[in-house]
């Protein structure tokens, strides 16, 4: 293999799983290694952490009220979400593709449903799901970007960008949309692209640290380590910023890694 295609495809095989993050709705996927999971920013922010703690606090409850009401789709949605929020993503599966099979016309329901596959991994079934949970005369631009994200996954990036260009007729310059079509040039190795698109994100949101992480490895994927680092490490403890670095170095290391070979 020549290196020119090695390095095409070396960000494809390290980013691959990254893409449904940003899009669910501005959900987190919980258990799904992304760019920014990658980089410490999802396990260590304190928000996160109690994020997840409320949903376990809250799992019991949602327990016996789903056990109670199985069929009520409002109880099976929450109990969906906080299933995948505490990764127990095949209950989560199992919870939404029953309350589906009840109420096969709820479209929050196939979103949710649709959300569940594709944090365990079938981004195929994820995708068809999600095309039901909108009609094309009222697209959501969410599930829009969401089937972006698993058509990405699936090496169908042209076809995901279509789907990014249609949410962003009806949200223009959303920074997570913009984030994913950023990530989805990335997969093709087209890194300026990925840097314009990305660089768009971060003007609309500076605050978002998933978006910096982004942009930082693109940065870093072209050679600018002292930029990428400035962004990873911005407004963040100095215990904290330190081993976003260290992480950003070693998936960069691992990307030579591979173009070497």
């Amino acid at each position: 293999m020549s290196k020119r295609s090695s390095l095409a495809s070396s960000p494809a095989r390290l980013l691959l799983p990254a893409l449904l993050v940003l899009v669910l709705g501005g959900c987190q996927t919980a258990g799904i290694e992304d760019v920014t999971g990658a980089l410490g920013v999802r396990s260590e922010t304190a928000v996160k952490a109690d994020a997840k703690a409320d949903a376990r606090s809250d799992m019991d409850a949602l327990r016996e009220r789903y056990r109670a009401k199985p069929s009520d789709p409002n109880v099976a949605l929450a109990y969906g979400k906080a299933l995948r929020e505490t990764g127990q993503r095949a209950q989560a599966v199992a919870v939404m593709e029953q309350a589906v099979l009840a109420h096969p016309s709820n479209k929050a329901l196939l979103a949710g449903y649709g959300r569940a596959l594709a944090d365990s991994g079938n981004f195929q079934q994820a995708f068809d799901v999600l095309s039901r949970a909108h009609a094309p005369e009222d697209p959501d631009w969410r599930i829009l970007s969401a089937q972006g994200a698993a058509l990405d996954q699936l090496g169908r990036n042209e076809e995901a960008q279509q789907y990014y260009a249609a949410a962003l007729k009806i949200v223009p310059d959303e920074p997570t949309v913009l984030s994913n079509l950023g990530l989805s040039y990335m997969l093709q190795n087209n890194l300026p692209k990925a840097e314009q698109v990305l660089g768009r994100a971060y003007q609309r949101n500076q605050n978002d640290a998933r978006v910096r992480a982004n942009l930082a490895l693109v940065l870093g994927l072209q050679g600018r380590e002292a930029e990428a680092e400035i962004l990873v490490k911005a407004d963040l403890p100095p215990d904290q910023a330190a081993a976003k670095v260290a992480a950003l170095r070693q998936l960069l290391t691992k990307k030579q890694q591979r173009a070497d070979k």
